[in-house]
């Protein structure tokens, strides 16, 4: 044994803590701070995207991310998608509240908030602020999985 863990029991031990049927495993606490950041992000839909902005005058991907966790769901949470794509745990599928991430251009460069019924919210760099679904073309092929920050 050389003591080294691959990707593959990686991704076991940190879903081994996870419910995989969805939310049975997050608190009734949990459950009401993911549904206050959903409620909250949604008040931006339609700002523009701006590379760098992290306020309700532009976003880019990561900036949303941050601004609507801090301000609507009181919860600090790193600034970029690489250092969001290392915290958080790992879940089998999304909960409402949780991040999603896609590879854009090599590794983790897109996120956004999962919000249910296979949807996300997120600012497209084309769309600015908007919902989408996880089982359009482009993000389906581009899906990375899922993190819970909370």
């Amino acid at each position: 044994m050389d003591g080294i863990v691959g990707p593959a029991t990686l991704n076991a031990l940190n879903n081994a803590s996870t419910s995989t049927t969805g939310s049975s495993t997050v608190n009734s606490s949990t459950q009401e701070t993911a549904s206050d950041i959903v409620a909250y992000s949604k008040k931006f839909i339609g700002v523009p995207y701006v590379l760098g902005g992290t306020s309700p005058s532009g976003f880019d991907c990561s900036g949303f991310i941050y601004y609507v966790f801090k301000n609507g769901g009181g919860v600090t949470v790193p600034r970029t998608v690489a250092t969001l794509y290392q915290s958080g745990k790992s879940t089998s599928t999304p909960n409402v509240g949780d991040i999603v991430f896609f590879d854009i251009t090599g590794g983790p460069s897109h996120a956004g908030i999962y919000i249910g019924n296979g949807q996300f919210i997120h600012a497209g760099s084309s769309t600015g602020v908007t919902i989408a679904s996880l089982s359009n073309s482009y993000w389906a092929l581009r899906y990375l999985g899922s993190k819970s920050v909370l």
